[in-house]
């Protein structure tokens, strides 16, 4: 199957610093695939040198099969929506849209309806008219999409497209770039450090590191079986809990840390390895039952709440144990009151294991 973007070992160095290490990724046709990370991470190196803005140290970039590794930006077959809005504030949204098309030299008949499909797609046909200065952020945003969209290719990058806009909005034009793909179905590759824009808009994640791809899969995949301890402690608000502790691999697997001594029965283990090994048992703060609803899960133990947090929808509650500090979430019906006691339960099924020097998934 012919990938719309593929990207074969490449590398990016400056001087004696590599931004990217040996870097490989397949984007199938009509695939929405999220670039997600922290600060550095090489995320938005990889989009500008799939768009062309940087060239590269080595390695192949192939888009609709095409090898266009040293390919000038304008004949990648790419559209690019930046950070920044990068209108022209001395001409309208109508003029803003066609630029790029006039530039060309498209007949002036294509160029309208290309202007006019976009604008109805993005719901700004009454700003066609305006300049920038009279548009908010989110509607200059949508032209900016829009600018990209009236090129009418294949591929689109996006780098942190909604970072400069307020939750709200954020939130709107999150869906917005949803239906979007839905309906136009191209090849959509996004930038962003926002893990809810990546969980929600993405068909697959790549999560990355140190100009590294550290997992490549499904949103769900990435949540609930992260292949290492960064990605775990990446994923996830409020981050998952990690106890330090100890592992033996007998009847079924058992970790034991500072007063603790759990068997971890049902818990799928990905290796095979005998004896006792450091290791690092995580678990999501919702996946805790709490009092009642601790009663049905196989591993139950006791805390003092140290320290709440209520979060509008749900409460967050800190407790120890294990000789860790651990949050756990109820919804915001369920009152918790600092030096209480809570039962606290779970079910080894949801919960993850880590090799402690590693760090990779066990």
């Amino acid at each position: 199957m012919q990938h719309s973007v593929s990207i074969k070992d490449l590398t990016l160095s400056f001087g004696n610093l590599t931004v990217l290490d040996s870097l490989n990724l397949d984007v199938s046709q009509g695939e929405f695939i999220v670039l997600l990370g922290p600060s550095g991470c090489g995320k938005s190196t990889l989009l500008n040198c799939i768009a062309g803005l940087l060239d590269v140290t080595g390695g192949q970039i192939f888009i609709s099969g095409k090898n266009v590794t040293w390919t000038e930006p304008k004949d990648r077959g790419i559209g690019m929506v930046f950070q920044s809005y990068a209108l022209y504030p001395q001409m309208t949204v109508e003029r803003n849209l066609s630029f790029g098309l006039r530039v060309a030299g498209l007949p002036k008949a294509e160029i309208e309806q290309r202007v006019k499909r976009a604008s109805e797609v993005l719901q700004i046909e009454p700003l066609l008219n305006r300049k920038p200065a009279a548009l908010s952020g989110g509607q200059r945003q949508r032209v900016a999409i829009g600018r990209a969209l009236v090129r009418d290719v294949d591929v689109f990058l996006f780098d942190e497209p909604l970072s400069n806009l307020d939750a709200k909005l954020r939130s709107e034009l999150r869906v917005e770039i949803k239906r979007l793909h839905q309906r136009l179905k191209n090849t959509m590759i996004y930038v962003t450090h926002d893990q809810i824009e990546a969980l929600t808009l993405a068909d697959r994640v790549a999560i990355m590191k140190g100009g590294i791809i550290q997992q490549l899969d499904a949103p769900h995949t990435i949540y609930h079986k992260p292949v290492n301890l960064f990605v775990a402690g990446f994923m996830g608000s409020p981050s998952m809990n990690f106890i330090s502790g100890k592992l033996a691999r007998t009847d079924g697997g058992r970790f034991t840390a500072d007063g603790v001594d759990w068997g971890l029965k049902g818990y799928e283990f990905g290796t095979t390895s005998g004896g006792e090994q450091g290791a690092v048992l995580g678990i999501r703060p919702e996946h805790f039952g709490v009092n009642g609803a601790s009663e049905s899960m196989p591993i139950q133990f006791e805390g003092e709440i140290e320290v709440v947090e209520p979060m509008g929808s749900d409460t967050v509650g800190w407790t120890s144990v294990g000789g860790s500090q651990i949050k756990f979430r109820v919804d915001s019906e369920t009152a918790l009151h600092v030096g209480d006691r809570v039962k606290l339960g779970f079910d080894p099924q949801r919960a993850s294991v880590f090799d402690e020097q590693s760090g990779d998934r066990l």
